[in-house]
């Protein structure tokens, strides 16, 4: 906005301490009049950013640092006050119309501490004289932690510094500060700012950040928390996976939030999507990897990035969709969305929330369906190093094998006498714990617990089931196998059998009788732990042997089948 010259300017040598913004006159004037009881030089000006500025003065330049600090130490002022200067104010709103503005404040000397004189101005145009080095310094230390981390903040802002906002003015912060300090063109590069010098970087940040109006925004239905320029852009509609923000004025930016159930086969197909979108040209850097991807289109008509990530089984991510040639705009817009996307909740966009005709949804939801697993079974870590022992029944024919959902596994070893198989993760995984095998012979008649995934993948722990060893061998004697009697379900195939001790006494396997037989319901077999540890051994596994021990509570008991029991997913 055009600032116009008014009556209540300071004089050339004066400064301001401003000390409040408001973002509508009738609040600022408001708070202007609580300030006027205290200081009677209270005035109001309107700002660059729009919102109405508070100050009191004007004062001449040497003495107004020692007032602005003086009153913070009194916290007679808010902490993040400033220096302030003549050149940002617009229209003066207070005092009031026809009221006297207040001459230029002379503070009286402190003992010991002399107010120096001040230096007649010389014909224009000459500059104010700024704080020493040493001065600088010395205001400098006065600062609170949160208005160095503000200072911070605007440096990066403006491209000049990339740390941490930590409020430490080391190495990093004072070679930006001189940067900043060069770029100005007549500032000596000296790495510590003046008082002058920090209110004009935070006051031309402030300005800058209004224009944006920047602000969080949190989107509960789609599960994210961004900062968008909401002065740029406002909520258009939901259409999902995607939640549109329309530009306020015809130039405006587009901005689009990514919403939705996955995997990685889904977030792979979003960016195969992602990019026959016209607002996405083909032109222009391309990445994708396992949990994520970015896409810069760029073309003569638009330029669009896209982020997307993968986490937790849900895909979340924004679009910016801009006309070429707003390259400063847009890479401010970038950071400050880069920097604040947060995948917030456990809930995506809700795909049936809105109705689609059926041309939308086959254009913005084709291959974005949540893909499930073909079956899910349960298996056993075996090993501190994330090994899982499974059924053969568990890993047959399947194109992929994954283990808690998450993590890809690679079989490394099948016996098909046992009916046995080894998982190894592709990924180190750290067990909580780790099946200790009873290798003996137990009791027919003792009560034992299956831990498994009775539902697949539809709960997110697993089950436990008590029932009965009732023999040592198979219905024709055979060896290495026992018989219970506990009503399991399909999922729980490949888990534990437990004992009251917490020892494991076997592997839960396949149902089912002979062929052409029926058993009577909850008839189960499972591997022996005798024959558990032969497969192990012969992988080249140390099985863990279980030391006998009192029988455990049925908390602790359950606790220790969850601990070791791992949900196992075929994938075509």
């Amino acid at each position: 906005m055009a600032l116009r010259p008014h009556p209540g300017q300071a004089q050339e040598g004066q400064v301001w301490v401003q000390i409040e913004a408001q973002p509508t006159r009738a609040e600022a004037e408001a708070r202007a009049r609580v300030y006027a009881e205290r200081f009677p030089e209270t005035q109001g000006y309107l700002l660059r950013s729009g919102w109405y500025g508070i100050m009191i003065g004007p004062y001449p330049a040497d003495e107004g640092n020692r007032r602005l600090n003086d009153l913070k130490r009194s916290r007679a002022i808010p902490a993040d006050s400033f220096i302030a200067f003549s050149s940002n104010f617009g229209e003066q709103y207070w005092p009031p119309a026809g009221a006297a503005a207040p001459e230029a404040v002379t503070l009286a000397p402190e003992p010991g501490n002399p107010v120096p004189e001040i230096a007649v101005p010389a014909p224009e145009p000459a500059a104010i004289a700024d704080e020493t080095r040493t001065e600088a310094r010395d205001s400098e230390s006065l600062l609170t932690e949160e208005q160095r981390k503000e200072l911070q903040v605007a440096l990066q802002w403006f491209g000049f510094y990339q740390g941490g906002i930590d409020g430490a003015f080391g190495p990093g912060t004072r070679n930006s500060m001189s940067a900043w300090q060069q770029a100005q063109g007549m500032l000596e590069p000296t790495g510590i700012l003046t008082s002058r010098q920090r209110a004009k970087l935070l006051q031309d940040y402030r300005d800058e950040t209004a224009a944006f109006g920047f602000a969080r925004l949190d989107e509960p239905e789609a599960g994210i928390s961004i900062t968008l320029p909401l002065g740029l852009v406002e909520f258009d509609h939901y259409e999902p996976p995607f939640v549109h923000f329309r530009p306020r004025q015809d130039a405006g930016p587009r901005i689009v939030l990514i919403s939705q159930p996955g995997d990685q086969a889904a977030l792979a197909g979003l960016y195969e999507m992602v990019q026959t979108l016209d607002a996405v040209p083909l032109t222009g850097e391309r990445q994708l990897g396992e949990r994520s991807f970015r896409i810069r289109g760029t073309s003569d008509r638009v330029d669009t990035t896209v982020f997307a990530e993968l986490r937790g089984g849900l895909i979340k991510g924004w679009m910016l969709i801009s006309a070429p040639g707003n390259g400063e705009r847009d890479a401010r817009i970038l950071q400050a969305m880069e920097q604040s996307f947060t995948m917030t909740g456990t809930r995506a966009l809700d795909p049936g929330m809105v109705p689609l005709a059926a041309e939308t949804k086959a254009g913005l939801l084709s291959g974005l369906d949540v893909r499930k697993p073909r079956f899910s079974r349960s298996g056993i870590f075996v090993s501190g190093e994330g090994m899982v022992l499974t059924t053969t029944e568990a890993v047959t024919g399947c194109g992929r094998i994954t283990l808690d959902r998450q993590t890809e596994g690679q079989v490394v070893l099948t016996d098909a006498a046992a009916g046995l198989a080894v998982v190894r993760p592709k990924t180190p995984l750290a067990p909580r714990k780790v099946a200790s095998l009873q290798t003996g012979p137990e009791r027919p008649g003792t009560e034992v617990m299956v831990a498994g995934y009775s539902y697949e993948d539809r709960l997110p722990a697993p089950v436990m089931t008590f029932g009965t060893l009732e023999e040592l061998t198979g219905l024709n004697g055979e060896a290495g196998i026992k018989r219970l009697s506990v009503q399991a379900m399909p999922g729980d195939t490949g888990g534990p059998v437990l004992d009251a001790t917490g020892a494991v006494i076997g592997v839960l396997l396949p149902g089912g009788g002979p062929e052409g037989k029926v058993l009577p319901p909850g008839t189960f077999f499972a591997a022996t732990g005798a024959e558990v540890a032969r497969v192990l051994t012969a992988g080249g596994i140390a099985p863990t042997e279980a030391r006998a021990q009192g029988a455990l509570p049925p908390y602790d008991l359950s606790e220790l089948g969850a601990g070791m029991t791992v949900l196992v997913s075929c994938w075509d």
